[in-house]
């Protein structure tokens, strides 16, 4: 009885792991150099276009309209927020919370 048990636990866990696996390798293939469907082949084409365009972290294909928009609507949230105009309002805050100095409360016993 006990090793009935235990051989179906471990086809139990061998199933897991085959459908597990099988997931992974679905998950994995887009990853892959060649792509067996044409189309993901030219997703792939693009992604890596888009990703050699958009080094540096700058705007991919930016005409002057959208760069004098994305000026105009910094401008508007400094405005907006109170910003010297020093400050880089696409960069995440830094907040600084110093340590409160606080006198201790003491007890006279009565």
């Amino acid at each position: 009885m006990r090793i009935q048990m235990l051989s179906q636990s471990i086809l139990t866990g061998i199933r897991v792991l085959r459908t597990e696996a099988r997931r992974n390798i679905a998950i994995v293939a887009p990853a892959l150099n060649k792509a067996s469907d044409p189309i993901q082949q030219l997703f792939l084409d693009k992604v890596r276009e888009y990703k050699q365009k958009s080094a540096g972290g700058k705007m991919v294909d930016p005409n002057p309209e959208i760069e004098k928009e994305l000026k105009n609507e910094l401008e508007r949230v400094a405005k907006q927020y109170g910003s010297d105009g020093k400050t880089d309002m696409l960069k995440f805050p830094e907040f600084k919370f110093p340590d409160v100095k606080i006198d201790p409360i003491s007890q006279s016993a009565n």
